[in-house]
């Protein structure tokens, strides 16, 4: 819930310093997951087309679609497919906004991917992009007090998620440099969950909840809290 919050608020700065007040904007969400993202576009009334490979996160989309009004549910599209196929189902320059969060961490060569989207979006589009920080990996196992695990996550951008999947975290730098050599340079970035990533992901909501988020977001947009948090969202403008 705070990695979305937190993900909502900042796309929404970007998007607001981009486009007038108003304007409709045709948002290509991949790898959408339960749809928390694209439903919350399409409420604000944007144009959302959302693109999922895993068959059950698919179905929960659809089905928290049907539950919207009929208006939101008219500007939502749902397809089943990969990220890296975009190019099977849309023309260059077909979106203002492109997301990609938590796709990532489960692509080994992520290059192609990123190209790809770059691609589908309109000069002057903006990609967002939701990342595992690979300069932060030792943190969490480290305030566990799990030594070995942290002193290993020094060396290296391969992790175990909370699934238990062995997957990748990317740099900032690294990151940095990819997204110019695909034409969309990096325009803005953020850290998500400084504070809160060893939570248990069942812990109950707190009390102070709006406080927790106030900081959270805080420090996202500041140095040097934003780049030891677990979550990197970078924002990308197609020049």
């Amino acid at each position: 819930m705070v990695r979305q919050e937190l993900v909502a608020r900042q796309l929404d700065e970007q998007i607001v310093g981009r486009y007038p007040v108003g304007q409709r904007l045709r948002v290509l969400d991949v790898g959408m997951g339960q749809g928390t993202q694209a439903l919350r576009l399409a409420r604000a009334g944007h144009k959302v087309t959302g693109l999922e490979q895993d068959p059950k996160m698919l179905a929960a989309a659809r089905e928290a679609l049907a539950a919207e009004p009929e208006g939101i549910r008219e500007r939502v599209r749902l397809i089943e497919g990969d990220g890296q196929d975009t190019g099977v189902h849309f023309l260059p320059g077909s979106f203002d906004v492109v997301l990609c969060h938590g796709v990532l961490m489960y692509v080994e060569e992520p290059d192609p991917l990123l190209a790809g989207l770059a691609r589908m979006l309109a000069p002057g589009g903006l990609l967002s992009l939701l990342v595992r920080n690979g300069d932060a990996l030792a943190l969490r196992p480290g305030l566990q007090a799990d030594w070995t695990t942290a002193l290993a996550a020094f060396d290296t951008v391969a992790y175990t998620n909370r699934l238990g999947l062995k997957v990748r975290a990317d740099r900032l730098a690294a990151l940095t440099a990819t997204l110019a050599g695909i034409g969309a340079p990096l325009h803005n970035w953020y850290g998500v969950r400084v504070f809160t990533d060893t939570a248990a992901d069942d812990a109950p909501v707190p009390q102070d909840l709006d406080a927790l988020l106030a900081v959270e977001e805080r420090a996202g947009k500041t140095d040097p809290y934003r780049g030891v948090a677990a979550l990197l969202h970078l924002c990308g403008v197609r020049g």
